[in-house]
């Protein structure tokens, strides 16, 4: 009602019958609604527009103000109580008292809590300077922004004290390197606002279990998002890989990141390339999971094998075992990696292939192959993500 008692207003002030015309359709569209309601969305928004380039062409400057208004109000770049006070002159030529009363109530109550604070602060603190008693009101004006209402008290409304604080403790600490976060302004906010996060802030002074609850949270998440690509029979060995890259936590801790180049040796791209504590290489082979066409072990006199999925997975592993150390010097030269120790893991294949076999023979069987191998480990994708379940079970390592 606001927006069409202001262009009703435009429409006393255009003499164009071009402008009228573009007018009664922004009119005809905001009557068009069911029961009655106005009408507005982008169709409305697209009229104005129209209207205000036909006055525009027109030469009718005071009239593309005008309608620039209503676009503004339409778009919500314009508040009601704004629209109302710019334009009462066109009306009764009266300012709305309801507006002035309100402005001047949010001022009195915004004095009065800053001089009950001011002296809350001054009766605890009796030698205390005007420059402390400003200090003390800005901390607490900045927590304000994280006012609660509490369910068990209607009507009441709490300012944590020193939650703007914290929230900015968090944040600092969030944009470290120690964890990666998208957002760690909103991030902090949300755990600083958390009663579970001020638990833990309550728990541990120095915040260790802070980054360590919010670390918990990005690997269980990405556990997840692996486990998903894992179960599935159409995932291919890049969509695995994709899962994988920058979770070099779950091959285990004494992993310290992922090395920058995958391809160290002329013709060979290993797929993960993980670098230890030590600073040696660590390469790890990629075959698919579910959707793997071959078996994993098969059946050889009174035992089971592996079958030769696994023995050409294992040969490509060491081919690019024996490059890594005849191109030695010139690596750790130019890349300053270590190959010299460097060892592999293949991961291929998922025990529910087998499904009549069980779970723990196809386990053993590759257990029973990786003892008697040297620098070269074989595993199942399943077999990986235990492993994973079970040390975020016991708690968070080095990230």
């Amino acid at each position: 009602m606001a927006l069409e008692t202001q262009l009703r207003v435009v429409g006393k002030e255009t003499a164009a019958p071009a402008v009228r015309f573009a007018l009664t359709a922004v009119f005809t569209h905001m009557h068009s609604g069911p029961s009655g309601r106005r009408r507005g969305g982008k169709e409305l928004v697209r009229l104005l527009k129209v209207a205000r380039g036909t006055a525009a062409e027109v030469g009718e400057w005071r009239v593309v103000r005008l309608l620039q208004d209503a676009l503004d109000y339409a778009e919500g770049r314009i508040l009601r109580p704004d629209l109302d006070e710019l334009y009462r002159v066109y009306r009764d030529g009266a300012r709305k008292v309801r507006n002035r009363d309100f402005v001047a109530s949010s001022l009195r109550a915004g004095h009065e809590w800053m001089v009950a604070v001011s002296e809350a602060y001054l009766r605890d603190h009796p030698g205390a300077s005007a420059q402390d008693v400003l200090t003390h009101f800005k901390a607490q004006s900045a927590d304000t922004g994280f006012l609660r209402a509490p369910d068990d008290r209607p009507g009441r409304y709490v300012i944590p004290r020193g939650m703007s604080e914290i929230s900015l403790w968090l944040e600092r600490l969030l944009r470290s390197d120690r964890i990666e976060i998208e957002d760690p302004v909103s991030e902090a906010r949300r755990l600083a606002t958390s009663p579970e996060a001020l638990a833990l802030l309550a728990a541990d002074q120095d915040g260790r279990l802070i980054l360590q609850a919010a670390e918990l949270q990005r690997r269980t998440a990405g556990l997840r998002a692996l486990r998903a690509v894992v179960d599935d029979t159409t995932a291919t060995e890049a969509e695995l890989q994709r899962a994988l890259q920058g979770n070099h936590w779950i091959f285990g801790g004494q992993y310290v990141g992922e090395a920058a180049r995958r391809r160290l040796v002329p013709g060979d791209e290993v797929d993960i390339p993980l670098i230890r504590a030590d600073g040696a290489l660590h390469i790890v082979e990629l075959k698919r999971s579910m959707g793997l066409k071959r078996p994993l072990i098969r059946r050889h006199r009174n035992a089971w094998v592996p079958a030769d999925a696994v023995h050409e997975a294992v040969g490509q592993a060491v081919n690019y075992l024996v490059g890594l150390d005849e191109n030695r010097a010139r690596i750790r030269a130019e890349f300053g990696i270590e190959t010299r120790r460097a060892c592999a893991l293949v991961l291929v294949g998922h025990p529910a292939l087998h499904a009549d076999v069980p779970e723990e023979e196809v386990a053993e069987t590759l257990r029973t192959f990786n003892a008697h191998v040297t620098r070269l480990e074989v595993l199942t994708y399943k077999e990986l993500l235990d492993n994973a379940e079970r040390s975020l079970a016991v708690g968070v390592g080095p990230a």
